[in-house]
């Protein structure tokens, strides 16, 4: 039998590591819920290579991106852009008010420190990007079914 043979069985290592390929195909938006559910289950009862290829079939092999060096955005110190930071203060300030003006405990003015924080590190054009990975996701898989 040849080193490669997909009747070669598999490890716990190799487990573990189509389960960590799957992972950054979901992260990257190639994978539904349902999909990357259903796919984990059929990696974890995997017995032989050829098992683990079935489930990697329709995916792009992984790429190992190059750092790309990032866009001289005006941020603010920790990394937060002004243009998201900004609104987001603005919306915690009130809600906090309306909350503690509703049930008189203060503890709703730590949400403010909690939303910032929270909008600090997210990019405005994750939501584009994960949209663009979809759609190139579907139009592959329309390739595929059309046999290109």
């Amino acid at each position: 039998m040849a080193a490669d043979s997909p009747d070669i069985r598999i490890g716990t290592a190799e487990r573990e590591q189509a389960m960590r390929r799957l992972s950054d195909h979901f992260a990257a938006g190639r994978l539904t819920v349902t999909e990357f559910d259903e796919r984990t289950g059929v990696v974890a009862a995997a017995v032989t290579r050829g098992d683990l290829a079935k489930v990697f079939v329709d995916l792009p092999e992984p790429v190992v991106a190059e750092p790309v060096p990032a866009a001289p955005a005006m941020r603010r110190p920790g990394g937060a852009r002004p243009d998201v930071v900004v609104p987001a203060v603005g919306i915690a300030v009130v809600l906090a008010v309306v909350l503690f003006l509703a049930t008189h405990l203060w503890f709703w003015f730590l949400l403010i420190p909690v939303i910032v924080l929270a909008r600090a590190g997210r990019s405005p054009n994750d939501r584009e990007h994960h949209r663009r990975e979809r759609r190139e996701y579907r139009r592959r898989e329309r390739r595929q079914r059309r046999g290109h």
